[in-house]
């Protein structure tokens, strides 16, 4: 997780965090008229940013889906909820990037399933992020918004992602724009325990979601004591210890 903070060093990472953050929330923005949950989400094909900036550019690309999605909630979705928005979105691009790690891009059809599950993975974290905070804040179910999240955060990235990175991927490595070209190796280095945080990453993020959808929808019941946002802690906190290890 070193790069996440040594990357404001970087002049060019910093101006690509600012790219993409203008770019994902010039896209979210004009689909704020097209609402999936009134004043909570909407219909975002912006979603496939995070994920293709976050395999291109890295913690540039986490970043700037998390500011970007800020940016976006001031037009008409900004609220308290707009925190684990924020976290969220890192997510959905930070996880992907990290499960992919330096494979080549152009390699996509090679490794379309990892590409899949990365993208799995980071709407699930997304999910679980938003899903609990809304639920905790007693905004929304989390059943409820935790499948919307995941749904708009797989579909469209799983649809469109492939195009993209082809279009994209061959011309970012012409310019050097490609992070772990533009970062110094010490400060991109793995984390400390890289399988084990990804496999606890897919224990939170997964388990959680899997979890919290079925308390949600009435699949499994709670027994009279816990809330649903104490079940899903340590879920939540599980993922987080795997991304500061990946």
């Amino acid at each position: 997780m070193r790069e996440v903070w040594r990357m404001w060093h970087y002049s060019t990472m910093v101006v690509l965090t600012v790219l993409t953050a203008g770019l994902f929330a010039a896209i979210l923005i004009p689909f704020k008229g097209i609402p999936l949950i009134p004043g909570i989400t909407e219909l975002r094909p912006a979603n496939v940013i995070p994920v293709v900036f976050g395999l291109l550019f890295g913690p540039a690309g986490a970043w700037g889906a998390a500011l970007g999605n800020l940016l976006g909630d001031f037009f008409g979705t900004l609220g308290p909820g707009s925190l684990f928005g924020f976290f969220g979105n890192f997510l959905s691009a930070y996880l992907p990037y990290k499960m992919w790690r330096d494979r080549p891009l152009g390699l996509l059809p090679r490794h379309l399933g990892r590409f899949v599950l990365a993208v799995l993975l980071g709407a699930s974290g997304c999910a679980l992020a938003v899903g609990f905070g809304l639920e905790a804040l007693r905004l929304l179910p989390f059943g409820v918004i935790a499948l919307a999240v995941l749904v708009n955060n797989a579909v469209v990235p799983l649809l469109l992602g492939p195009f993209l990175l082809r279009l994209l991927g061959p011309r970012v490595s012409r310019w050097n724009l490609y992070w772990l070209e533009l970062m110094d190796p010490d400060d991109c280095r793995p984390g400390p325990a890289p399988r084990l945080g990804l496999a606890l990453a897919w224990l939170g993020a997964g388990g959680g979601l899997l979890t919290g959808l079925a308390l949600g929808f009435g699949a499994l019941t709670l027994p009279d004591g816990p809330s649903l946002t104490l079940v899903l802690a340590p879920f939540l906190a599980l993922l987080l210890l795997g991304c500061v290890l990946l």
